[in-house]
This record gives structure tokens, sequence and C-alpha cells, in this order.
């Protein structure tokens, strides 16, 4: 009857080791509010907003509470792919939301498309403003400029250019390019569900 304890015991000490060196399920913690509130992609976004004014002439000439002296709003398109310039993403969506709240939030007036006819929206894309509609956009809203930009994605980074146009010229007045770290929310973000 020995044996059969020992058998017993050892067969036990075995499979206890085996749970012991088995490889754990890694542990996935959800984002608690302080994390998000303290969200590194909004602060890129608005810095980069505020780099963006800090370049635009205009914005010399505004008043102390920062609103453009002439007061037409500005017009912010949707960021595109760079590579396809006809299509978006959550993130281009997401960046263009984040440059028109930021601008109000500076004091800026900006024109909301999402309640306004004749810009083109392409369903699941956001507004687009093609080259041949930007003067048209503009001069129906009285915009002083428009906001466009792209993102480019690499293999670590997805590098985002942001510019402001001048809708009568085409004139480029402003520019400011940033990059996002390609982690597991931006790749999120561009990647079609």
């Amino acid at each position: 009857m020995r044996p059969l304890i020992y058998s017993a015991l050892a067969a036990s000490s075995l499979l206890l080791a085996a749970c012991e060196t088995a490889p754990r399920a890694p542990l996935t913690s959800e984002p608690t509010y302080e994390q998000a509130l303290n969200n590194s992609f909004n602060t890129a976004n608005y810095n980069a907003v505020a780099e963006l004014i800090k370049r635009y002439p205009a914005s010399s000439s505004a008043s102390a509470t920062n609103t453009s002296a002439n007061n037409a709003p500005f017009v912010v398109a949707t960021l595109v792919n760079i590579d396809q310039l006809e299509q978006s993403s959550t993130l281009g969506r997401l960046i263009s939301e984040q440059v028109a709240s930021r601008m109000t939030q500076m004091g800026y007036s900006v024109l909301e498309l999402k309640i306004r006819n004749g810009v083109y929206m392409k369903r699941n894309e956001g507004e687009f403003l093609l080259t041949r509609e930007i003067k048209e956009v503009a001069s129906t809203h009285n915009a002083q400029a428009v906001v466009v930009g792209t993102y480019a994605e690499s293999a670590t980074l997805v590098h985002v250019n942001l510019k402001i146009v001048n809708p009568a010229t085409s004139v480029i007045l402003a520019a400011y390019d940033y990059a996002l770290p390609l982690d597991k929310q931006i790749a999120s973000l561009i990647r079609k569900r």
C-alpha cells in the first residue's frame, strides 16, 4: 500500500509542478477614467493645433481672447490617407474632430460641416474638401481658411500633417507635422472594421 501512496504523491507533485511552469494568460486591465482623462493621443492633437495656430499669420493679429480678427469661421476637413486621398479612417475623422474642438476652445469660430448641405460627405469617411470644392464651400460659408490634413502609416509611427489653406488661392498659410506612435490604440483607429 505504501508504494501506491508514494506513486500518488509523486504524481501529485509532478502535476503541481507542471501547473507552476505553465504560461499564464496575460492580465489585461481596462483603462481607468484617470488614464482616459490624461490620454496622450488627445494631448498630442491639441498641442499640434496650438503649434499650427502659432504659425498662422492671422493669429498674430488676434485679440487677447484668441478670437480671429475678422471673425470669419474656419472649416476643418477630415484628415485623409496620404496614399489614397479619397479615403480616411476613424483616426482621420477623430483627429479632425479634435482639431475643431481645440480651435473652438481657443476662441476661434469653426463651422460644423455635419449639419450643413453642399459638402461632399462620403459614407463612413467624413467631410472631404476636394480642390474643386474648397473655393465654393469657403465662399458659401464665408470661411477665412480651411484646415486640411493627411496621415501616413509607417512601421512604428503615424505621421500627421495639418495645414491651414487660403480657400481663395489654395496657398498654404500655416503647416505643422507631428507623429503618433503606432500602438494598439492608433492601429485600431486606422483599421477598417
